[in-house]
């Protein structure tokens, strides 16, 4: 059983050089340990036949064909906009000003902003050196619906969700 799944191994690995036009043949010695050939049990003859055969097969394998983007097709008109691949990342940041001071923030603080939002944080905790009043914020998405916020571009984001 276990010369077959070395042999199975050593197929794949040749699959794989076959599949990479670019690079230059490899002797079997060189890709598999010398133990798990040795399990094989082949001559050096075999091994040389081996050889030469996956090297023939490789210089007669076709070039990979590039492989080109297709552009997206429009959507009709009425047509469902399809889900987001990363939710978030397709939402833009939101820039607003915090209603109020600013000292910092820990799980649990809620922010106001001037456009009616509040944002709770829920991870990160921050002691600003100096207090800010009504302080510009930016809240940028991330992955997976997550999202930060940021006081001051040279300080740690904290985690926020929306709450209202």
């Amino acid at each position: 059983m276990r010369r077959w799944q070395v042999l199975a191994g050593v197929g794949m690995v040749w699959l794989a050089a076959a599949a990479s036009a670019q690079a230059p043949y490899v002797a079997i010695e060189q890709r598999v340990d010398p133990q798990q050939l040795a399990d094989v049990g082949l001559t050096p003859a075999q091994l040389q036949t081996l050889n030469r055969l996956l090297r023939e097969a490789d210089a007669r394998a076709p070039a990979p064909a590039p492989v080109v983007a297709a552009a997206a097709p429009a959507p009709l008109p009425g047509a469902p906009t399809p889900a987001p691949m990363f939710p978030g990342l397709d939402d833009g940041p939101i820039h607003a000003s915090v209603t109020g001071q600013v000292d910092g923030w820990q799980p649990g603080t809620v922010f106001t902003l001037d456009n009616g939002q509040q944002w709770q944080v829920l991870k990160g905790e921050m002691k600003l050196k100096a207090s800010r009043s009504n302080p510009p914020i930016v809240v940028v998405p991330g992955i997976a619906g997550r999202w930060f916020l940021q006081v001051d571009e040279d300080l740690p984001k904290a985690r926020v969700f929306r709450i209202r």
